[in-house]
């Protein structure tokens, strides 16, 4: 493994995003490309900047919507960059909202612009059906056959199963290389590490409690910015819809589990949502921000790769690789976000960080990451509760820990995910 140069340090002018909220419901009208708009816009505001001051656009996604393909680039015109900035889109799973600004950052010090905005943008709702092979076959046939072909083909050929689509969504969420979906990777932790069903549910009630805490407190009213009702095609979301002011352990108890119904732990309720939103940051090389105040910094950050049929534990890989690079240990951080894309995977890796022997053959390494303080961890709330659209979460968690690290008057926080296919992502945020 070769050793990794360390970029310098870049600035965050600004972030925002739009609420989040659960797929097929409030937002499920609103297209990728017109999330990520709302979020540019927003952020650009935020920022008192101007569409043509934009150098570059980085956008992450992971759906691929059919009609826009590159969404990057249709999110960049849509919000008013000149069509002579360049602009693209990555895809890293779960990591792709950070994966833009990883990449943004290097396009930065490259030099080839002074100012990009970065972001991820998911509408989980229009993840498409798709149709089978033999539906193909049989449509594309039929679009060929004149009247009476057609006739005859569907005497002849069509049966009830053509019209059984592919969902899109469940393909999606399934690792080919492992074919476990993300729920029975959960599942596998679970077992591992011993978790049961109460801690998760605990921890899923935590989340609950404190996103709408964070809310009540007005935490979030500077972090998101509204879906207006001419997208939507009703009203206005200004919130998120996914947390639960009643959210109980006596309600999350009376759910079945859904990946593995006979001893499974995992459930709806102690798993983040299905989700649709957007978000967006401005960035620029910390050595040029010519007076202007940021939200705060990116210092370091590393990926890791991992089992894919224990994807949950990328955080932990990733974490380590970070503090190895940085000469950095767990404790040095005030806060922590870890995306909450399962209760049991963040207490998993709570638990695989704590643990000599799981660094000594997992990470070779005498020593354990540390100790990882839930009371530090997510401190408004997380994805159980806020909801986890793909492509967008990385972006979402950086806005978050330097929002709370300034809230709270503290320095230095960790932010990271865990990626489907085996991937952890982890970055080194500061403010002033």
């Amino acid at each position: 493994m070769s050793a990794t140069r360390t970029l310098p340090p870049l600035a965050v002018l600004a972030g925002v995003r739009t609420p989040f909220a659960k797929a097929f419901g409030s937002l499920a009208n609103v297209p990728a490309d017109q999330l990520g708009k709302v979020a540019v816009e927003g952020v650009l505001a935020r920022a008192n900047l101007r569409p043509t001051d934009v150098g570059e656009v980085v956008f992450g996604n992971v759906a691929g919507p059919p009609e826009s393909s590159n969404v990057g680039r249709v999110i960049a015109l849509r919000s008013g960059i000149p069509q002579d900035r360049v602009a693209h889109t990555v895809n890293r799973n779960c990591a792709s909202g950070m994966e833009s600004v990883f990449s943004a950052w290097q396009i930065l010090a490259e030099g080839r612009t002074d100012l990009i905005v970065a972001g991820g943008t998911e509408s989980m709702s229009n993840v498409p059906l798709l149709w089978n092979r033999q539906a193909r076959d049989f449509l594309m046939d039929w679009k060929k056959a004149g009247i009476g072909g057609k006739l005859s083909m569907f005497l002849r050929r069509f049966r009830p199963s053509l019209l059984k689509p592919v969902v899109g969504l469940e393909l999606g969420l399934t690792d080919p290389t492992c074919g476990l979906n993300m729920g029975q990777t959960a599942e596998i932790l679970a077992k591992e590490f011993g978790i049961s069903r109460t801690e998760q549910d605990q921890f899923a009630v935590t989340s609950h409690q404190r996103t709408i805490n964070a809310w009540k407190r007005g935490f979030f009213a500077d972090e998101v910015v509204p879906v207006p009702a001419d997208l939507t095609k009703g009203e206005a979301v200004t919130m998120d819809t996914g947390p639960r002011p009643g959210q109980s352990l006596e309600a999350l108890a009376k759910l079945k589990p859904i990946f593995d119904r006979k001893t499974g732990t995992v459930t709806a309720g102690n798993s983040c949502p299905i989700t649709d939103g957007a978000a967006a940051v401005v960035l620029t090389p910390a050595d040029k921000l010519a007076g202007r105040e940021p939200l705060g910094y990116i210092r370091d950050y590393a990926l890791a790769g991992c089992d894919p049929r224990r994807m949950g534990l990328g955080p932990v890989f990733a974490i380590h690789k970070l503090l190895r690079k940085t000469g950095m240990k767990l404790a040095d951080f005030d806060l922590v976000e870890i995306n909450e894309a399962f209760a049991v995977q963040v207490l998993a890796c709570k638990k695989a960080m704590a643990s000599e022997e799981f660094a000594r053959r997992e990470l070779n390494d005498d020593r354990a990451v540390g100790e990882l303080d839930l009371d530090k961890v997510n401190v408004n709330g997380g994805a159980i509760a806020l909801g986890h659209p793909v492509g967008t979460s990385g972006t979402r968690l950086i806005i978050t820990l330097l929002r709370a690290l300034r809230d709270r008057g503290l320095k230095r926080g960790l932010a990271s995910l865990c990626v489907g296919g085996g991937q952890g992502a982890a970055v080194w945020l500061e403010v002033a």
